[in-house]
């Protein structure tokens, strides 16, 4: 991309101005958009790309490019079409850009004025097949920055749509995620059954494995992790090996035992960073568990967890040896609280 001042760029449009003024014909490229799959399979790209075609024919311009963003979201800007129409903007390869509405442009209306704001710098018209021209005419910017609104609106109307419909469908059984745990098989959504999963004989006796080495085997974390490896046995990931924080995960996740959540999270703005977002827990009352099918009995996953328990209590590395022998293991009479151990510097030593 040329940048805006060089010596490039600046010849670039100063011979496509003196072209123009020599009675050229005005150069015209199309941008058209559609968000999702569906839009797709309806060929409403294709309605887009012929409107525009004829709008430009009708206003006697030369048609110099296409630019399609089929299946991206307005509320991005980081889009292959629109990243390719603004570096041609910038190499002058044309003098208008003619757009189907401005909500194909951006949904979001500090977008829409960033690439309007882009263009006029440029010296590149932007016009909408159906909105007025915005140039110099105080009421079409006002009505173009109000359709902006209001498209930044209608997306947060969808988002909420889709969340409550995600929400139902997820009251009702149906697996949302295509993410799902080691050991199990997503099945897509059909005419007789939502989608749900199927359990993988093979990957399922692995988890069946971990599960009876730490609950009746006696072993630790680390050295299933190892056994994994010497065998050979391959890896949730695809990874050359497997790791302890995999293998914990399995130990700890309910839907072996024929609980799988959804709902568990939320996207909440992040304090520590302007204009971020952070992924934090919801409250256990506000998940909602879908059934599944069980790899591990009840009676072995609830050992696990007390062996996980008790592994983290009496771990070495927790407690200096020959000291608070009876740590976690009194209880005070009243209130029933483990004793604990607590040791912070001072003058003389810990």
């Amino acid at each position: 991309m040329a940048k805006p001042g060089t010596e490039e760029g600046q010849l670039t449009r100063e011979q496509t101005r003196g072209a123009t003024m020599a009675g050229a014909p005005v150069r015209a490229a199309t941008y058209a958009r559609v968000s999702t799959e569906s839009q797709q399979e309806r060929g409403t790209i294709g309605s887009q790309v012929e409107a525009l075609r004829s709008r430009v024919s009708a206003e006697g311009l030369e048609l110099v490019a296409e630019f399609v963003d089929d299946g991206w979201s307005g509320a991005r800007l980081d889009r292959p079409g629109l990243d390719a129409l603004r570096d041609a903007a910038e190499a002058g390869a044309f003098d208008v850009v003619w757009c189907l509405s401005p909500d194909r442009l951006a949904r979001n209306f500090a977008y829409q004025a960033i690439i309007l704001e882009e263009f006029a710098r440029l010296q590149v018209r932007v016009r909408f097949a159906d909105a007025p021209t915005i140039d110099d005419d105080p009421q079409a910017r006002l009505l173009t920055q109000v359709q902006g609104v209001i498209a930044e609106y209608e997306r947060a109307k969808i988002a909420e749509r889709n969340r409550c419909a995600k929400l139902w469908r997820a009251k009702a059984g149906e697996v949302l995620s295509w993410k799902v745990p080691y050991g199990y098989r997503r099945v897509k959504r059909s005419g007789e059954r939502a989608a749900h999963l199927v359990v993988h004989e093979a990957e399922a006796a692995v988890v069946r494995r971990i599960f009876d080495d730490y609950a009746a085997g006696g072993l630790s974390i680390r050295a299933i992790t190892i056994g994994l490896n010497a065998d050979a046995v391959a890896t949730p990931t695809g990874k050359p090996a497997w790791n302890t924080t995999t293998v914990a995960a399995i130990l700890k996740n309910e839907a072996y035992v024929g609980r799988l959540y959804y709902n568990r999270t939320e996207i909440v703005p992040d304090p520590r960073r302007k204009r971020a977002k952070a992924q934090v827990p919801r409250a256990r009352e506000d998940w909602i568990v879908i059934p599944v099918e069980v790899i591990v009995g009840q009676d072995v996953f609830d050992a696990a967890q007390r062996t996980r328990e008790h592994n983290i209590a009496f771990n070495r590395r927790r407690a200096t040896p020959d000291r608070w022998l009876l740590r976690r293991l009194v209880r005070c009479g009243h209130c029933e609280l483990k004793s604990s151990c607590i040791r912070s510097p001072q003058r003389n030593g810990q």
